[in-house]
């Protein structure tokens, strides 16, 4: 053999070989990718709580929002979501009636698509919200089941449920002072931009569309918990990551102690 086709054999057998550890480097890199899964899908039905209150009120409004507007609470939707079995289990929904701004404006109607006829014939918050008590307690949240309301965004309880019940003159309810935002928590686990975790984008990014009617305080929930439940299946360690405070909208630590929601209570009337 000359010194020619000795080279070329060797080169041959440099490329043999490179193809071997290309095709040995894919099949480890595939094997690592299936044990991550299965172990995503072990965890899956673990979380740091039972259970997960799902809530996005529907407020009053005004089209541009004038700064002076009180915003007061029309629709309370509660969606429950069951995080051993990743599923949406129970719903809740009550409209309410407002009383500072009784007839909703047009803009409100169209936006919500709640009329006027509907809140008319609706309780008052504080009645609702005692509903909303005695539902949550019916399904032994806070006693028998650990649990942590969620929402989209941080307005919900720091600002319409907070100004609701200072317009209703009772107090904040304990069960919703500290809770998870969804928004904060799909940002940091997916590594996106705060500008990137709206309701329609969140959906889209995790390839599903929305499912029912945009700002139906109920539809909004379902599409919410339907966020949560891809982001537990994904290894998300859903836990509180906001919490109100003397009125005040405060930020709870990753490595705060894990503890649940109270069991609900109806909270007392302001002097």
């Amino acid at each position: 053999m000359t010194r020619e086709e000795l080279r070329s054999k060797l080169a041959e057998c440099k490329l043999e070989t490179r193809g071997v550890k290309d095709v040995l480097k894919k099949r480890l890199k595939n094997y690592y990718k299936k044990q991550k899964l299965m172990q995503k899908e072990h965890i899956s039905g673990d979380s740091c709580y039972d259970y997960i209150c799902v809530v996005d009120f529907e407020a009053t409004c005004e089209e541009g929002n004038p700064p002076e507007f009180v915003h007061e609470i029309i629709e309370f939707p509660v969606v429950l979501v069951n995080t051993h079995t990743l599923e949406i289990e129970d719903t809740f929904q009550q409209y309410v009636k407002p009383e500072i701004n009784p007839k909703l404006s047009n803009f409100c109607i169209s936006l919500t698509g709640i009329t006027q006829d509907i809140v008319d014939k609706a309780d008052t918050f504080p009645q609702v919200l005692q509903n909303v008590v005695e539902w949550m307690r019916q399904r032994e949240l806070g006693t028998k089941y650990s649990y942590s309301m969620l929402t989209d965004g941080s307005w919900d309880m720091s600002k319409f449920l907070n100004i609701q019940c200072r317009l209703s003159r009772i107090k904040y309810p304990s069960f919703a002072k500290k809770w998870i935002n969804i928004r904060k928590s799909y940002g940091n686990f997916y590594k996106v931009p705060r500008n990137q975790t709206k309701l329609t984008i969140m959906l889209e990014k995790l390839g599903m569309n929305y499912d029912g009617r945009p700002h139906s305080g109920l539809d909004d929930s379902k599409n919410i918990a339907r966020i949560a439940i891809r982001m537990l299946q994904d290894g998300c360690d859903l836990r509180v990551n906001e919490r109100i405070h003397g009125g005040q909208l405060m930020t709870v630590s990753s490595s705060a102690p894990l503890e649940g929601a109270p069991a609900p209570q109806m909270p007392r009337y302001r002097n």
